[in-house]
């Protein structure tokens, strides 16, 4: 049957490149894209390639429908199949700024790439592997959304962000209840404080926290292999008879203490 195919949206680097690298020991070939020139992620590439994956690299915003569109072309030339897809491509407010404050253009340039986005990307690839499984019983399709604790965790000098976390968390929900029927999975994992370029400008912050107080139960920063483990795992269908089901990868943060 030939290796399976994951979609990772972001994978050139972060958690998606973690998430990359579980999955090219697990055995599958990998897509990823990403906003960068395809120079920007070549170590990246050449890296997966060393462990056995055939990569193709996909230049485009998740926000556009053309650089959807022109994605899924490019990976039925290049594999002619689809077995997973990773929504973890996201960004953070363009600046953090109180909620009486935020401006309409921040949210909705935020919104379109955080949710629009992955949404409209999940309806495609859904569709085609509905397509897979009516051709072939035994295929195996799946997807995992990348969300965050700020779908439930409430920041208001980051509203847009929040709002765009908690919409992929029913999003989640959607697709998990729609694909039942064709037994295609659908997972979210909420990543915590994690390591990456992403909370680089509020190191010292997090760090002080989490020294400092009791904010987590592990007093340390995820860091992307945590969150790659479980996406891991579920690729693989060690979560069987899971769907919709969220998976929070916090160290503790948001577990209920006296």
């Amino acid at each position: 049957m030939g290796k399976k195919v994951a979609l990772i949206t972001g994978g050139g680097r972060g958690i998606g490149l973690g998430i990359c690298e579980k999955l090219a020991v697990d055995g599958f070939n990998l897509v990823l894209s990403g906003r960068s020139d395809a120079s920007k992620v070549a170590d990246a590439v050449a890296k997966l390639e060393g462990m056995g994956a055939e990569v193709l690299y996909c230049s485009g915003d998740v926000s556009s429908a053309e650089d959807r569109a022109a994605m899924l072309v490019e990976i039925k030339e290049r594999f002619g199949r689809l077995d997973l897809l990773v929504n973890n491509a996201g960004v953070a407010p363009k600046g953090r700024v109180d909620i009486l404050e935020a401006t309409e253009g921040d949210y909705e340039w935020l919104m379109k790439i955080n949710l629009q986005g992955p949404y409209f990307l999940t309806q495609a690839c859904a569709n085609w592997m509905i397509k897979q499984k009516q051709a072939d019983e035994s295929f195996e399709g799946c997807i995992i959304n990348i969300g965050s604790i700020s779908a439930t965790v409430v920041s208001t000098n980051r509203g847009d962000y929040c709002i765009s976390k908690a919409g992929v968390g029913m999003m989640n929900l959607l697709f998990a209840a729609r694909l039942g029927e064709s037994s295609i999975p659908v997972y979210e994992i909420r990543p915590g404080i994690i390591k990456t370029d992403m909370t680089s400008g509020v190191t010292q912050k997090y760090d002080n926290l989490i020294d400092n107080t009791d904010l987590l139960v592990e007093k340390r920063w995820g860091v992307p292999e945590d969150i790659a483990k479980l996406a891991a795992a579920m690729a693989r269908g060690d979560m069987p008879y899971a769907s919709g089901q969220v998976v929070y990868v916090d160290g503790g943060l948001t577990m209920k203490r006296l």
